[in-house]
């Protein structure tokens, strides 16, 4: 099975960039293809190149605006020809060159599985972040688990499903693009992992750096749960929510920000409504992470 390595920059991270193409070019028996996204900027000129006896490639392409990290992933798969696609972070890299070879026997003998969620590590201290591990119970991050969501910079994607369900939800712009992509594979029978022997290194930064996080994040919460739950489950869903951001955030700018943006997802479109099958919230329920919380 062929894999391309989908990689969104901004540009900025110039160093960061060229450490991010060479742990993807280098991968033992990868042959990867690398497709660099410039998201509303030009992509740097890279020193790192292909090795010598491969069939590894870099391709760029360049959007014409910051199109948000859902769409410009969705276009750098359209420019994939792998049948396994990585997204890959501009400022992370593989902790060994033995992932692509791990991630293409696992996805070459198990047809229904759709995505791998990798372990990512802080490179300072080989910390794990709580919210790095895709699940409830996540005091063990070097526990492999089947999972209902994943990390969407530290993946590994069959093509076929992710097309076959239409891909990233590309007016999310940022925040949660990836639960509604799961949902949504889980809804037609493929599985998610977590997958620990998958490493890769991140720096260690929080979320709420970015300007209009907590806007997004409540927005995008909202037109997760409009376009994938049952009306009974999605009225539980943002409820549990709002509770959580009253009790956990301690600022309020922050938690005025969370509900300008709970209101905003009400009433903006918030795109094809698909409400999952019982039977599919019952699956998520057993897995351990129920659609509502």
């Amino acid at each position: 099975m062929k894999i391309s390595c989908v990689i969104l920059t901004m540009g900025n991270r110039i160093a960061e960039l060229d450490r991010a193409v060479e742990s993807a070019l280098t991968q033992t028996d990868g042959d990867i293809e690398v497709v660099v996204v410039g998201n509303g900027a030009d992509v740097p000129e890279l020193t790192t190149a292909p090795p010598l006896g491969t069939s590894a490639t870099i391709k760029t392409v360049r959007l014409e605006h910051n199109a948000g990290i859902p769409e410009g992933r969705n276009r750098g798969v359209q420019e994939c020809s792998g049948d396994i696609v990585l997204f890959l972070d501009d400022d992370g890299w593989y902790a060994n060159t033995k992932v692509a070879a791990h991630v293409r026997e696992r996805f070459t003998h198990e047809p229904d599985l759709a995505v791998i969620s990798f372990r990512v590590m802080d490179p300072e201290g080989g910390l794990v972040q709580r919210r790095h591990v895709p699940r409830l119970r996540a005091g063990d991050p070097e526990r492999s688990s089947p999972v209902t969501t994943f990390l969407g910079g530290a993946c590994a994607i069959r093509k076929s499903a992710f097309l076959q369900v239409g891909g990233l939800p590309e007016r999310f712009f940022y925040a949660h693009e990836e639960t509604d992509l799961a949902w949504r594979l889980l809804g037609e029978g493929y599985r998610i992992e977590y997958d620990a022997e998958t490493v890769m290194y991140h720096p260690l930064v929080l979320p709420s750096r970015h300007t209009d996080f907590y806007r997004l994040n409540a927005r995008n919460r909202v037109w997760l749960a409009r376009r994938n739950l049952p009306w009974p489950l999605a009225a539980l869903y943002l409820l549990n929510w709002m509770v959580l951001t009253l009790v956990r955030e301690r600022s309020l700018p922050a938690v005025k920000a969370w509900f300008g943006g709970f209101v905003e997802g009400l009433r903006e479109p918030a795109g094809e409504r698909r409400p999952m099958a019982w039977r599919t919230a019952w699956r998520m329920l057993r897995l351990g992470r129920p659609p509502i919380v």
